[in-house]
């Protein structure tokens, strides 16, 4: 944190961003670590450096710890209530979903922390359902080997929020029922709430 804090403090953030454009990749990589835990601290610098784009922008970079730290990066953007909107505002939903069927499991973790954070706004639950999220969101939490199956079913809960949502998972309530025998309590736990809230009747 006291590291986080001086590279804030010395004003970095901004150019760290626009050396994303041009640096190699060895180097961006460590760029996008550094910001990860800047940006935990705080967004503002970074968004007005114009840092959403460019993340954007390397979630398609053929290299897989490109694509997994940018995600990661965009989680925590995502995790501030000012970066949400600008995630929504940049179309980066769309993106990430897509990430959701990625074949390595860093990223489909990292994209999908990152769609939980966005989705607990309105326009972050559209964006998602218009870029039919729920299909590979399900599919994550059948899985019972995915790292991203915790995030998968906290983000469909949030997309269970809205009518549409709620109509398409009542059709699904078995893959959340299954997860209720899980091992890991966290899980179990995130189902159980998973199932109230796509059972709620208005």
């Amino acid at each position: 944190p006291a590291g986080a804090g001086g590279v804030l403090k010395a004003g970095l953030i901004p150019p760290l961003v626009l050396k994303l454009k041009t640096e190699l990749d060895d180097i961006q990589e460590l760029i996008l670590g550094t910001l990860s835990n800047c940006l935990r601290v705080e967004v503002s610098e970074a968004l007005a450096a114009g840092a959403v784009p460019i993340l954007k922008e390397k979630l398609s970079h053929p290299s897989t710890a490109i694509r997994s730290k940018a995600a990661w990066v965009l989680l925590e953007i995502s995790s501030h209530p000012e970066g949400k909107i600008v995630v929504c505002q940049e179309e980066v939903i769309p993106v990430l979903v897509s990430l959701l069927e990625d074949t390595h499991p860093e990223v489909q973790v990292n994209a999908t922390g990152a769609l939980m954070f966005a989705l607990v706004t309105p326009q972050g639950r559209s964006s998602a359902m218009g870029a039919e999220a729920i299909p590979p969101l399900l599919k994550l939490v059948a899985e019972e080997t995915s790292k991203a199956r915790l995030n998968a079913i906290k983000t469909l809960t949030l997309l269970a929020e809205l009518p549409e949502g709620r109509q398409t998972l009542l059709e699904h309530r078995d893959i959340f029922q299954q997860c209720l025998g899980d091992p890991c309590e966290a899980v179990k736990r995130a189902a159980q709430i998973a199932i109230s809230v796509i059972e709620w009747k208005p």
